[in-house]
């Protein structure tokens, strides 16, 4: 890749998007503004798009929140009560990973967001193709945003989110040993695992247990320590339309490429969990089912609008 060059007035403004900021500590505990500080522990950690959902989690396990929609003082107050960190969402392309400059501000960027609304740390998510002869340039834009947190805010969590497998999945050839060493720990994406279909173009398992597991013995043989791997599980599935569908339910569907694979789960929707338990019980047509290659649940519906058959 070319290096990357812009003015530094330039990047200061693409840097400076509008965030919710704070001088003030809102919670009615001043005390709850204060950084969480805790030993190493297992983690369980949420990433919060959107609504008060959160109002009904678990705080008895729940040790890590991941903002990754609006800014919500309320959350972090409540949050820090329970001993929860709360972390920012950080992303960037990764065409930028070639320009210094950019990075330097961006990293100092994210300490300061995370200090301004007392935050304790960020979960780094990037999800583009990179090469691997470039992978050693995201190695280092994580170390230095670790040290950087670790430095500014102490007991702050820097963690990664990264594929389900360490085999360029997505074409995301990261150095993922060297970011599990840079970092707190890396989150796996254990779902949207048919996102490159190579084989049958087939409505399959969004997390199924014998590809996660594969997944995960593999970056144990990286070397990375099981302390660092954090299972990320999915509460949502996808909903096929079969274009086609067997008499043993293989349900084929339409082909929609991605990253060079000629098919993937874009040829369905993503469907929150508690829609399908709705759909399950009010319009299936086979009831629970278990696929026992995937080791896990589907079921079929029909669609009364279209007359099509679904997989979900």
């Amino acid at each position: 890749m070319d290096s990357f060059w812009l003015p530094v007035s330039i990047i200061l403004s693409i840097l400076s998007s509008p965030v919710f900021s704070l001088t003030t500590c809102p919670c009615s505990d001043s005390s709850l503004c204060n950084p969480v500080s805790s030993p190493p522990r297992k983690e369980v950690l949420v990433f919060q798009r959107r609504g008060t959902l959160w109002k009904s989690y678990d705080w008895s396990i729940v040790t890590t929140v991941a903002m990754f929609g609006k800014y919500d003082p309320d959350l972090m107050c409540y949050a820090h009560s329970k001993g929860a960190r709360v972390v920012l969402k950080g992303d960037l392309p990764v065409a930028r990973l070639t320009n210094s400059t950019y990075t330097k501000l961006w990293i100092k960027q994210q300490v300061k967001l995370a200090q301004d609304q007392f935050m304790d740390g960020i979960n780094i998510d990037i999800e583009e193709a990179l090469p691997k002869s470039e992978a050693p340039l995201l190695t280092k834009l994580i170390s230095d945003t670790s040290k950087a947190f670790h430095e500014a805010i102490p007991g702050s969590q820097v963690s990664t989110d990264v594929m389900y497998s360490p085999n360029c999945i997505n074409e995301c050839c990261f150095d993922y040993k060297g970011i599990a060493d840079a970092c707190d720990f890396l989150m796996l994406m254990s779902y949207d695992e048919q996102s490159q279909i190579y084989g049958d173009c087939i409505a399959m398992a969004n997390s199924p247990y014998n590809k996660t597991a594969k997944g995960v013995t593999e970056y144990l043989k990286l070397g990375i320590s099981p302390d660092k791997l954090v299972l990320g599980v999915p509460w949502y599935g996808y909903d096929y339309t079969c274009l086609h569908l067997t008499q043993d339910r293989v349900c084929s569907i339409a082909k929609v490429p991605f990253r060079g694979a000629p098919c993937s789960d874009a040829g369905g929707k993503q469907v929150a969990y508690f829609v399908i338990q709705e759909i399950l019980a009010a319009n299936s047509t086979t009831g629970r089912l278990w696929n026992s290659t995937y080791e896990a649940p589907y079921f079929q519906y029909k669609n009364t609008e279209t007359g099509r058959r679904h997989q979900m």
